[in-house]
């Protein structure tokens, strides 16, 4: 049975503040001009003309105007093509576009959540997804899902604020606790979807099924295993809003494949994430009394091994930062022979593991926004 939450909250206070360009009739100029960047790259389509006509039309009369299924897919791609934080674009036009843009409801949200799961992971071998819910439009806001991904794990705070878990997420599992989700309390709880319709907040389990996880383990070090180490398969950003030619989609949770730094460089070696650095260089013998004995980069760099042996062994798609670095100049090289700009951050392109052994160390990028684009949504 759902558990809703209304919100007791002044709308109009709250959307003052956020959004409020996206309350009333969308920028004629955004829509235009991806008509006429749609057209450009797909000749195929025919002359703008029409298109453009029909599109300014609908947004004279209803303040937006419908996507057509083409259009959609392209311009969930080129986000994608545009996201100057992801070093992993090579492969942009490979993107699933799953369209359901009829669907509005958290019971609708909530199973096409959990199919975008199966369809994503595939059995290990996880396909670029992206499953694009209803829009907003002038008045009316579309569903918003409240975890920033798909899956994650939920942070429990003990009486002497110490947490279980993973301390990313106290706030969302506080939420979801207030609407009555009681966790198994481990370390790797999955949290449930909370899903934002028309004023109300609605839980929803992610079955376990659904998901799968990696127990990790390392080639030469048999008691690794022994720290009931996991991580899931499916990096599915669900707190992003996508954005396309003046169009709001709030609802698109999204998924590439890990590279394998994500985790063991940054969710379970981070002091303010799972912290294991210490644990793993106590169970190696270091000498941590001081940084320069390097304890905490020999630490990282066998954390990292265990991750990417495990997704290895269990067939499961994983990339390693040396790797992806390549294929990133490769993509940048085709995007400058296009004639394309190829915006990049250079603090997030660059990884968070021996970055100086990387190409993408060694230059700097245009860090320009480019649309269409997935922005980070912020919550009321």
């Amino acid at each position: 049975m759902a558990v809703v939450l209304t919100w007791l909250r002044s709308r109009k206070t709250a959307e003052a503040v956020r959004e409020p360009e996206r309350e009333g009739e969308i920028d004629r100029r955004e829509a235009e001009d991806f008509i006429r960047l749609y057209h450009a790259e797909n000749p195929s389509a025919g002359p703008v003309g029409p298109r453009l006509r029909e599109v300014l039309a609908e947004v004279s009369q209803r303040g937006t105007y419908t996507h057509t299924p083409e259009e959609l897919e392209f311009g969930a791609r080129v986000a994608w093509r545009n996201s100057n934080k992801c070093i992993g674009r090579l492969y942009w036009r490979s993107l699933r576009v799953r369209d359901h843009r009829h669907v509005d409801t958290a019971d609708g949200v909530a199973e096409e959540c959990v199919e975008h799961l199966r369809v994503a992971t595939n059995g290990g071998r996880i396909r670029p997804t992206i499953t694009v819910f209803a829009p907003d439009t002038p008045g009316e806001r579309a569903p918003r899902i409240w975890n920033d991904q798909l899956i994650r794990y939920a942070g429990y705070v003990g009486s002497d604020g110490s947490v279980t878990g993973d301390p990313a997420n106290t706030e969302i599992t506080e939420w979801a606790r207030r609407m009555g989700w009681r966790g198994e309390g481990t370390r790797f709880d999955l949290l449930p979807l909370l899903i934002e319709t028309k004023d109300i907040l609605s839980m929803r389990e992610v079955p376990s099924d659904a998901v799968l996880e990696v127990p990790l383990r390392h080639p030469r070090l048999p008691w690794f295993a022994e720290l009931g180490l996991k991580w899931h398969a499916v990096p599915a950003i669900s707190n992003m809003s996508l954005e396309i030619g003046g169009v709001t989609y709030p609802c698109a949770p999204f998924n590439g494949w890990y590279m394998g730094t994500e985790i063991g460089a940054r969710n379970l070696a981070d002091a303010d994430r799972y912290d294991q650095l210490p644990v793993v260089a106590e169970r190696l013998g270091l000498d941590t009394s001081h940084d320069r004995t390097l304890w905490r980069d020999q630490a990282l760099v066998e954390l990292n091994l265990a991750v990417l042996h495990s997704f290895e062994e269990d067939g499961v798609t994983m990339t390693d930062h040396h790797t992806e670095a390549r294929r990133f100049m490769i993509h940048l090289d085709k995007e400058e022979r296009n004639g394309r700009v190829c915006p990049a951050d250079w603090s997030w392109i660059v990884p968070p593991l021996s970055g100086a052994a990387t190409p993408v160390f060694h230059r700097y990028y245009d860090d320009v926004s480019l649309t269409p684009a997935f922005v980070r949504r912020t919550r009321d």
